[in-house]
C-alpha cells in the first residue's frame, strides 16, 4: 500500500505532528469526499505501507521529524513545488529564497533522488509569457542543481474552483504548441543542470521535445528507494486519464491548506481553511475533523466493519 500525504492539503507545512501521532498510533481515519458517511481506517505500519509520498511546498517544520519517521523504516520521497510566482498567486508561501533553502536542507537530508522538483503549474497570462517562464525556469534550475535529478512540469488545470478564485486574473490556456515550446524549452534547460524534465497528466505527447510522461506517485522510483520489488501495484483509475500514478491512499482532507495559491483545486474557499484548521486536534485520527458516530468505517487492509 502507498500512502499519499497529500493530494489534499500541504501536510508537512502545516499538520507534521498530527501525521507523527498517525504513525505511532498505527492507523489513520479518512472521510471519503464524496461520500461523507464513509471512512477508511488506514492501517499504518512498516509492514502495510510500501512507501509514503510527500506532496508540499515548504517542509521547513517537517524536517526535524525525519529522523524519526527513518528509524521507524518507512521509505518514502518528497514532491516539493517550487514556482516563480509572487504573493498575489502565493499569498501564503515564505520568500522564495527561503523555499530554496529548505529544498536544499530537505536534499542534503534524504538525497537529491528522494527530492522530486514541481514546477506546476505553469501559468500564462499578459505578462506571465513563454519567455517569462523559460527565464524563471533558468533561475531555479540553476538554485536546485545537484539538489534534485527530476523536474515535474505541469500546466494549469481551468477546475470550477481556480477558475472562480482567479477571475480576476487575465489568464490564458495554452494550445499544444505552446506547450511543447515551454516544455522544449525547459528540456533543454533543465538537461543542461543534470536534472530530468517530465510533464504531469498532460494529453498531449512531447516526446518529440525530449520530455516524457512522469508518475508523481511512481512505483519505479519506490522500488529504487526501498531496495526491493512492490506487490500489486497497478495504474490508479480514480485520477485523471493521462494521470499515470500508481495507485494510493490519500490521508488528506480538503479546506485544509493555509497557503492561499489561488490555482489551488483543493480549496474552496479560505472561510472553509478557516474553518477546518479552528478545529484541529493534534492528537484526533482525523485531519481536521472527528467522526460523528454514524458512519460506515472500512478497514484497509482488511475487512469491513461497521
Amino acid at each position: 500500500m502507498i500512502i499519499s500525504a497529500s493530494r489534499r492539503s500541504d501536510i508537512p507545512a502545516f499538520y507534521g505532528e498530527w501525521f507523527m501521532n498517525r504513525l505511532r498510533a498505527g492507523e489513520v481515519l479518512v472521510r471519503n469526499p464524496m461520500q461523507p458517511g464513509q471512512v477508511s481506517r488506514i492501517r499504518l505500519s512498516p509492514e502495510t505501507v510500501d512507501a509514503i509520498v510527500f506532496w508540499t511546498k515548504n517542509p521547513a517544520a517537517f524536517l526535524p521529524y525525519l529522523q524519526e519517521i527513518d528509524a521507524m523504516g518507512y521509505p518514502y520521497y518528497f514532491l516539493f513545488t517550487i514556482t516563480p510566482y509572487n504573493r498575489v498567486f502565493e499569498p501564503g508561501l515564505p520568500e522564495k529564497k527561503s523555499v530554496i533553502e529548505t529544498f536544499r536542507q530537505l536534499s542534503g537530508m534524504i538525497g537529491p533522488e528522494r527530492t522530486v522538483w514541481r514546477y506546476d503549474p505553469v501559468i500564462l497570462t499578459p505578462k506571465l509569457t513563454p519567455e517569462w517562464h523559460t527565464k524563471a525556469f533558468e533561475r531555479l534550475s540553476a538554485k536546485l542543481a545537484g539538489y534534485t535529478e527530476r523536474c515535474i512540469l505541469s500546466f494549469l488545470d481551468e477546475y470550477r474552483k481556480v477558475k472562480a478564485r482567479m477571475h480576476q486574473i487575465p489568464y490564458s490556456l495554452p494550445d499544444r504548441a505552446i506547450m511543447s515550446g515551454v516544455a522544449g524549452q525547459c528540456f533543454r534547460i533543465a538537461d543542461k543542470h543534470g536534472i530530468t524534465l517530465f510533464t504531469c497528466s498532460e494529453d498531449i505527447d512531447l516526446s518529440s521535445s525530449g520530455v516524457g510522461h512522469s508518475r508523481c506517485i511512481d512505483s519505479e522510483l519506490m522500488e529504487r528507494i526501498g531496495g526491493k520489488p512492490l506487490q500489486g501495484v497497478k495504474k490508479d483509475h480514480g485520477q485523471r486519464k493521462a494521470c499515470g500514478c500508481m495507485e494510493s491512499r490519500d490521508i488528506g482532507t480538503y479546506d485544509t491548506c493555509a497557503h492561499g495559491c489561488l490555482y489551488c483545486y483543493a480549496v474552496s474557499s479560505h472561510q472553509a481553511v478557516s474553518r477546518a484548521r479552528h478545529s484541529f486536534d493534534p492528537f484526533s485520527p482525523m485531519l481536521c475533523d472527528r467522526l460523528r458516530g454514524d458512519e460506515v468505517i472500512s478497514v484497509y487492509p482488511s475487512c469491513s466493519t461497521r
